[in-house]
């Protein structure tokens, strides 16, 4: 081959390289170009910008030889934003050969009056020094990924109703300020602040006025809270307010204009004026907690009792010895409780219920107690309230179900009382785990007599009649005790259709020389024999009570006098006539 044949050659080599090149290039725009991102190249010495199709859509310049330079680009970016011109060309990396990496985000204004995130991402080389020469790189539009992020971090942060802060945001705030309050720099406070009575707001009015009421009480709190403070939606009905420098003196009176700005003004909603109060219970920190959960306790406790003093109340926390050996005797008697759980230590005792004509023997109540390991036993009055006020009555009660179950299939003949605690009428489990009991065997229904306290009965009426009526329908007797504590109208004995009423054992305390009480136990066995219900009474501890019972038309009788409560259920029982010893 001669040389001018190989010159041609290498011409046509070179010339389809450069082709190739080409094509390579405009192949790398129009990808760049479809995905709607924008490619530039800037020569740092020169200050230039060189731009690729697609520039001014993206950032919204209808010239965007107005972007010449990267002092014409830097004009145009937020100031809050990231320098881009530190990240590069002050960058302490250098150039080894294949550029240096980065990547940043920023507002840039646009020709319309807005403002666009962009996502910058490229490489810069380094001149013979190293130091940046240029940069190429691709910008992409992400507003509508900042949008989703802003989002996300919105409702991480702030409550979606009333827009202030969230339950966890808040406990933040919290944690800052008590930070700062344990290393000396202020004191600062908590309130704990609650919608009174906001469940009548819901029946009367609807949730969503309840929704609106929530709004204005949020807004009212925003209005008193100074710069600095942390407002926040703790939960519901209840706002957490942290206020800083701020001591326990100056609580107090923060507390009442809290309440007076709420109290004073009503709430206009769209179904017309709402009055609206509400109560505060209030700590100083950092004195009386020393952590956050402990702070949130104490004041809930403190709210509790503004609460139960009366409507729009508050309380401000103080340490008090005889109740934290409350607290402490709570919890140590819930892990004895527990344990015995655990361990099958739940124990029935058997007191008998007799005949106020016969003396015979007719129902035993199920009295739970506590086996100690040492095996020695406690009454309910040491653990039954702590269970009740700390929830876990429904476990309780589902052990005495199970033993209760038992005896009566050990003893054919015998006539159980079981007790119930007003959680437990509405525990699903309980429910629908005695009922395949008694459904199982009809027999022992009808040896059943299950108890309900007037208080429940009274405050839970129309919940109570469906449980009621589910297990009368099984075959079982409903009973109502401690009846007159709490008043039960003639109208609740009727709506709830029970089978036998337990006269309360204060009123039979000193009945023979007591003629209050004498009158009120009269009135109450006329008041159920108007409904044709027997009745029992309880706690009688002599005879003359049993004589002066007895001619009142009582039917049962209960207490020490006529049976203590025993372990375990006599060897012989009186056999059950017609299936219904009640009657």
């Amino acid at each position: 081959m001669d040389s001018k044949t190989q010159d041609a050659r290498r011409v046509g080599e070179a010339y389809s390289f450069d082709i190739m090149e080409a094509q390579a290039d405009d192949l790398l725009k129009s990808a760049v170009k479809a995905v709607g991102d924008a490619a530039y190249r800037w020569a740092i010495d020169e200050d230039t910008l060189a731009w690729g199709p697609g520039a001014e859509f993206l950032l919204g310049i209808s010239d965007i030889s107005k972007l010449a330079t990267h002092r014409d680009f830097a004009a145009r970016l937020v100031a809050e934003g990231p320098n881009r011109y530190e990240r590069i060309c002050r960058s302490r990396e250098s150039d080894k050969g294949s550029g240096v990496a980065y990547e940043l985000e920023y507002q840039i204004r646009d020709d319309f009056g807005g403002t666009r995130w962009v996502e910058d991402r490229g490489r810069w080389f380094g001149g013979p020094d190293g130091a940046p020469a240029f940069a190429v790189g691709v910008l992409r539009a992400i507003d509508e990924r900042h949008k989703r992020e802003s989002e996300l971090v919105r409702l991480s942060t702030y409550d979606e109703l009333t827009g202030l802060l969230n339950r966890v945001r808040l406990k933040e705030a919290l944690t800052e300020a008590m930070i700062a309050s344990q290393r000396g720099r202020q004191n600062s406070a908590f309130l704990l602040i609650a919608v009174d009575n906001l469940a009548l707001i819901n029946d009367a009015f609807g949730f969503d006025v309840a929704d609106e009421v929530i709004v204005s009480v949020g807004e009212r709190l925003r209005s008193l809270a100074r710069r600095g403070d942390s407002l926040g939606r703790y939960a519901g009905n209840k706002f957490g307010l942290v206020l800083h420098n701020c001591n326990e003196e100056r609580l107090g009176g923060v507390c009442e204009r809290l309440l007076a700005e709420v109290r004073d003004k009503v709430v206009l909603t769209a179904r017309g004026p709402v009055a609206v109060t509400v109560s505060a219970g209030s700590i100083a920190l950092p004195g009386h907690a020393s952590s956050v959960d402990q702070a949130l306790a104490r004041a809930e406790e403190a709210l509790i009792a503004a609460k139960q003093r009366l409507r729009d109340s508050h309380v401000v926390y103080a340490p008090s010895r005889e109740r934290e050996k409350t607290r402490l005797r709570n919890i140590n008697v819930a892990d004895e409780l527990i344990t015995a759980l655990n361990d099958k230590r739940i124990r029935i005792a058997y007191q008998p219920i007799v005949d106020a004509c016969t003396g015979e023997a007719a129902i035993y109540e199920c009295l739970v107690r506590m086996e100690q390991p040492d095996g020695s036993l406690v009454s309910a009055g040491h653990f039954v309230p702590v269970a009740e006020k700390l929830g876990i009555i429904g476990l309780l009660d589902y052990r005495v179900m199970e033993l209760a179950v038992e005896a009566l299939r050990t003893h054919p003949d015998v006539i159980l009382s079981l007790n119930v605690s007003g959680r437990t009428t509405a525990d699903r489990l309980w429910r629908e785990t005695l009922a395949s009991h008694l459904t199982s065997d009809k027999n022992l229904a009808r040896r059943l007599v299950i108890e309900i306290t007037e208080t429940v009965a009274i405050h839970e009426v129309v919940e109570l009649t469906e449980f009621v009526a589910k297990f009368r329908e099984l075959g079982c007797r409903i009973a109502i005790d401690d009846f007159g504590a709490g008043y039960t109208s003639f109208r609740n004995l009727k709506t709830l259709d029970v089978d036998l009423v337990k006269i309360d054992g204060s009123f039979v305390i000193d009945l023979a020389t007591n003629p209050d009480n004498q009158f009120f136990v009269r009135t109450l066995v006329d008041l159920a024999r108007n409904f044709n219900l027997p009745t029992v009474a309880e706690w009688v501890s002599n005879e003359e009570e049993v004589e002066m019972l007895r001619d009142f038309g009582v039917k049962y009788l209960q207490g020490f006098y006529l049976g203590e409560p025993a372990m375990s259920l006599p060897s012989s029982l009186r056999t059950i006539e017609g299936g219904r010893a009640i009657a």
